[in-house]
């Protein structure tokens, strides 16, 4: 699940497997015999709530340094701004710059057959009219959705 930190910011914890799950009740604090009914369902509600309490005492950053480089399944939820900076996704090239536009990179990626970018990733808003049009939206009611604000 996502849980909330004391910053604002969302980390993600998925860990399913006994070593990895076992880990993860230790590196954040939580008691292991309280846990350690892992498969008992009707717990679960109960437990998370638990983990939501003890995220809740630290940062993102702060979580990221506890449990980065170890086997607890996690990550910090980015924003699409911090995404393409993420040590993780830079090491992989997951995200490529094309005419100043920062964007998914192509995948999959093959080993013999590179892929590219052959166009520049659509401005935002650039289509919402003709995407309007084409689900039966008048010209009236487009332009009136936008100088309300709700599409751009």
């Amino acid at each position: 699940d996502v849980y909330k930190c004391s910053d604002g910011e969302y980390i993600a914890l998925g860990s399913i497997e006994p070593q990895f799950y076992a880990e993860m009740v230790e590196k954040l604090g939580l008691d292991a015999e309280d846990f350690a009914a892992q498969h008992d369902r009707s717990r679960w509600p109960e437990l998370k709530e638990k983990v939501a309490a003890v995220v809740a005492t630290r940062t993102r950053d702060e979580w990221d340094a506890v449990l980065e480089g170890t086997d607890v399944c996690f990550a910090p939820v980015l924003s699409i701004f911090e995404a393409p900076q993420h040590p993780h996704n830079s090491h992989r090239k997951t995200f490529v710059e094309v005419d100043g536009v920062t964007q998914p990179a192509p995948s999959p990626r093959f080993s013999r057959t590179a892929a590219s970018i052959r166009n520049p990733a659509r401005s935002p808003g650039q289509d919402t009219g003709s995407i309007l049009s084409d689900y039966g939206y008048s010209s009236d009611e487009i332009d009136s959705l936008k100088t309300l604000g709700i599409v751009s």
